[in-house]
């Protein structure tokens, strides 16, 4: 891992997490802790997501020892790519992160748009965060359907239709300055087993994404090491 490295985590309601949860942040936090390398953790939100106040007003981590600067994202329930263009010049002209860490696109497609529409958020979304960084790194999670695209084919084909679209935006933009990456579904990740609710990653899918993320640096660009589960 490169010294000093600075994440910012940007996603939906599978990022930010709810209250009672570890989030997969915090997996990803535990595992760069035990490179013994500096970095640091980015961003202008601490929360988590409380469904009896439906706000991300919670700081009821499962594990309360997780410190307040290692909290730090840009992750909203219920927010996707669209909300996310708006917000995150601003978010990297302050906190000045070295590498975007975005898994978004699902509730796009379940309530916003469609997969045209979001893939164009999506490239909207670089050009915005590269504007105020051009030497950003950017890793990008592909959807993972859930429970729906089981029961909706045509959600389902909406799944994979933004994915092959983020593949080829990735692709396309990707550049030796601002690179971009995008990584692989999580190994063996199973919805029926690896989240709560049929979206929410359970702890076992917490680790599946913070490795896929953190395999997927370690493979294409040489940092840090591959994921060991804490």
């Amino acid at each position: 891992m490169m010294p000093g490295m600075r994440y910012l985590f940007v996603g939906d309601s599978m990022t930010v997490g709810a209250a009672g949860d570890y989030t997969w942040r915090y997996r990803m936090w535990r595992h760069l802790n035990e490179l013994a390398q500096p970095f640091t953790v980015v961003g202008p939100r601490t929360t988590l997501y409380d469904r009896t106040a439906d706000a991300a007003v919670s700081s009821d981590y499962a594990d309360p020892s997780f410190p307040l600067q290692a909290r730090r994202h840009l992750a909203g329930w219920g927010e996707g790519w669209q909300h996310m263009v708006p917000l995150i010049g601003d978010a990297v002209r302050e906190h000045r992160p070295d590498v975007l860490l975005i898994s978004l696109g699902l509730i796009d497609l379940g309530f916003y748009t469609d997969a045209e529409q979001t893939a164009r958020n999506v490239e909207r979304f670089i050009a915005a965060a590269r504007a105020e960084g051009p030497a950003l790194r950017m890793v990008l999670l592909p959807v993972i359907p859930n429970t729906r695209a089981e029961l909706d084919p045509g959600f389902a084909d909406q799944c994979a239709e933004l994915n092959t679209l983020m593949a080829k935006a990735v692709a396309e933009l990707d550049s030796p300055v601002s690179p971009l990456l995008l990584a692989s579904r999580p190994d063996g990740y199973d919805i029926q087993l690896h989240t709560y609710d049929g979206t929410h990653p359970n702890a076992a899918g917490e680790h599946k994404l913070a490795a896929a993320f953190v395999d997927a640096m370690y493979q294409a660009w040489d940092i840090g090491a591959p994921y060991n589960e804490f």
